[in-house]
């Protein structure tokens, strides 16, 4: 056979091979296709051929649809396209199902162990409470003498001559000599003597002169002679140049303006004696407090001067009026000063017990409240590392908790403690700013933060003197200067030399009012963690890797780059 012939025998087998082949391929059950793909599979591995995708394979699955993209820092500003922020960080993608339900704070689960972040169940509790108050030690009014003669004399000699000294009721102050004394004395003598003369007359005259004995006698008891002093004029029948004045009252010489020689006129405050056996303590109970203060109340009372001293007492009176300035109101409390250890004029811790009730109150623990001094909130945990800033109405207060009214639920978790350094986070800050947007008003108050160092607390004005540092909102420089308090009570938290870190708006009438204080070592514990920005997790995290440019460095890194 010749070539030619071969090979066009050949070509024309091969192409009716191919045809039938298609046709049955066309034509195959279709339970036979998965097999037919693994015989083209297997040939295909054979041969070293890379296995094709057969239109029957199943789809990879497709990824959830991206809703917007939003703000890297937390900010309510979102995007439908992605973008970069003024820092040059890449706009966050929100996927479909992913997005919020709420306001919400995300923070990393190293950085909640390095805050310290604490949770406590909110939950029915008695609130057993009492009220403190400072108040100043007064002397008791009742027991306040004056000596104060009702003539014209001069000083001859005192008895009694330094203030603080004690004296005793009838004790011997000063002799002095009047001209009044001596001539209603000489009158008294010559009554006497007519009395005795006349002892043969008639009852009429002898009556006339018992009269002007009498009236004599009682002239000088108007003039607030000493009884002792008239028996011995009486005992004598003669007159002298000088009387003694003897003191009053039992109790110690507060005031002492007399100086042997001097002339005093009707009047005269020359002595001001106090028995200090019992003293009043004059309490400072804020307004919100009175309520719960009632007559009879049981009081303890701590001063600097005996700090492991408990001295007891009563509440004896609760004046009518409030100051308008510190908007408080006085309470007397009378207590007993055995041995005088108390001293007019001391500073008074006061605590007031207030009765227990049986009812319970839903309640969080005072530290979990964020005050804002216009609206209180708090940190629900939601999940690890995930908290909703929530608003909340308060109630009563008691033992360390605080009643809520209305904004969380028996068993939620709020944060109690590291709350302060979460608000610090930009998150928290902007959640809570977008929390409050829909009722924001437009002239809306402005919160700026500081440090500093208290200098002086003025209750009576309601002021704080602290000396703080730098101001980066307002571009303030460091000094010292007054600050009003809005809600009096934060003063009594604060002593001279204590370091805080606060938060303050300005009020209409231009005035600086701070709204909200925390004691600076939270704020120094933070300062110790390298500050990091956070992104807020998601389900599609990115395989670890180099940080891109637009990545947020932390401090650390930072200053060491400087």
């Amino acid at each position: 056979m010749k070539p030619t012939v071969w090979i066009a025998s050949s070509v024309m087998l091969a192409a009716a091979a191919l045809a039938a082949g298609y046709w049955w391929g066309a034509n195959r059950p279709a339970a036979e296709a998965p097999r037919t793909a693994e015989v083209k599979a297997a040939s295909g591995a054979a041969t070293g051929a890379a296995p094709v995708a057969t239109a029957t394979a199943p789809a990879t699955s497709a990824k959830p649809r991206i809703l917007y993209y939003r703000n890297p820092m937390g900010l309510a500003d979102t995007s439908p396209v992605p973008k970069k922020d003024q820092m040059g960080m890449d706009y966050v993608p929100v996927y479909e199902g992913e997005e919020p339900q709420g306001p919400e704070v995300k923070i990393s689960l190293d950085k909640v162990q390095k805050l310290g972040v604490k949770t406590e169940a909110v939950a029915y509790r008695n609130l057993a409470r009492s009220v403190r108050a400072l108040g100043t030690v007064q002397v008791d009014e009742r027991s306040q003498r004056t000596v104060a003669p009702r003539f014209e004399g001069w000083i001859q000699r005192l008895l009694v001559n330094t203030t603080g000294e004690a004296v005793r009721r009838g004790q011997p102050l000063m002799e002095v000599y009047s001209p009044d004394l001596v001539a209603a004395q000489q009158e008294y003598v010559i009554a006497w003597k007519g009395v005795q003369t006349l002892k043969d007359a008639s009852p009429e005259i002898q009556a006339s002169m018992r009269t002007l004995l009498d009236s004599s006698l009682q002239r000088l008891r108007n003039w607030d002679i000493a009884e002792e002093e008239l028996q011995r004029l009486q005992q004598e029948a003669k007159p002298r140049s000088t009387l003694t004045l003897r003191s009053p009252a039992n109790g110690v010489v507060l005031e002492k303006p007399s100086v042997q020689g001097m002339r005093f006129m009707p009047g005269e405050v020359l002595y001001r004696i106090a028995d200090l056996s019992a003293l009043w303590v004059q309490a400072e109970v804020f307004e919100q407090d009175l309520g719960l203060v009632r007559l009879g109340q049981a009081a303890k009372i701590r001063v600097n001067a005996y700090p492991d001293r408990v001295f007891g007492g009563k509440v004896a009176f609760i004046y009518p009026t409030v100051t308008a300035e510190t908007r408080t109101a006085k309470v007397r409390i009378e207590l007993s000063n055995p041995g005088l250890l108390l001293k007019p004029a001391m500073y008074a811790e006061v605590e007031l017990a207030v009765p227990q009730t049986t009812a319970k109150r839903l309640s969080v623990p005072d530290s979990a409240v964020l005050d804002s001094g216009n609206r209180q909130l708090v940190l629900v945990r939601r999940d690890e590392g995930r908290f909703e800033p929530r608003e909340i109405k308060v109630g009563a207060r008691g033992d360390g908790y605080v009643e809520v009214v209305d904004g969380v639920r028996e068993g939620e978790n709020v944060v109690v403690a590291a709350n302060f350094l979460i608000d610090s986070e930009s998150n928290l800050r902007s959640a809570i700013n977008a929390f409050g947007s829909q009722g924001a008003q437009p002239g809306a108050q402005v919160t700026h933060k500081g440090e500093g160092r208290v200098e002086a607390v003025d209750f009576a004005q309601g002021s704080v003197t602290l000396a703080h540092g730098p101001i980066a909102s307002l571009k303030w420089a460091g000094m010292t200067m007054d600050f009003q308090v809005k809600d009096p009570a934060v003063l009594r938290t604060l002593k001279p030399g204590q370091s805080i870190g606060f938060e303050f708006v300005q009020e209409s009438n231009g005035d600086y009012a701070i709204v909200r204080v925390q004691p600076a070592a939270a704020k120094a514990a933070t300062a110790a963690q390298p500050v990091t920005t956070v992104q807020p997790a998601t389900d599609s995290k990115p395989a670890p890797g180099p940080k891109s440019p637009s990545e947020p460095r932390s401090a650390a890194s930072e200053h060491k780059g400087h």
